[in-house]
């Protein structure tokens, strides 16, 4: 008696199990805009730098850099650093957000995502008189 109602237990309980599983619709869920995973890279989003403020990142970052070249090689012409900041500093405010500008200029701090642009523009700017190894830059240190 026992193995007979056991038995009929087990059968409901696949039926019901089975019923369950095939109710589901095949659609995969879909997340609406609020709830869309936060993507770093994306910068649709972010506030234009007017271009007032990019002369000023450029003016403020060409000054930084010179001084820091100055400081790591004393006895160099400061006009041989002159040019290389500059193009560093204008590759930079073409991607440059207003995040990076106010870290930048006002709170005086080189966030990381301008550091990493700062490496590929140290790349790009210097490689035009011969390729390095290594950008001959100082890196941006806190």
């Amino acid at each position: 008696m026992k193995l007979k109602n056991l038995f009929i237990a087990l059968l409901i309980s696949l039926f019901v199990s089975s019923v369950i599983v095939g109710c589901s619709d095949d659609k995969p869920a879909t997340a609406s805009k609020s709830e869309q995973a936060f993507d770093p890279f994306d910068h649709s989003k972010d506030v234009a730098v007017p271009a007032s403020k990019k002369d000023q990142f450029e003016t403020a970052f060409v000054e930084q850099c010179v001084k820091r070249e100055m400081l790591a090689a004393p006895n160099s012409d400061k006009e041989k650093f002159t040019r290389p900041c500059t193009c560093i500093a204008n590759e930079l405010s073409k991607n440059l957000t207003a995040k990076e500008a106010e870290k930048f200029m006002i709170e005086h701090e080189n966030p990381v995502s301008l550091t990493f642009k700062f490496e590929n523009a140290a790349y790009h700017c210097v490689q035009e008189q011969a390729p390095p190894k290594d950008s001959g830059f100082t890196a941006i240190t806190h």
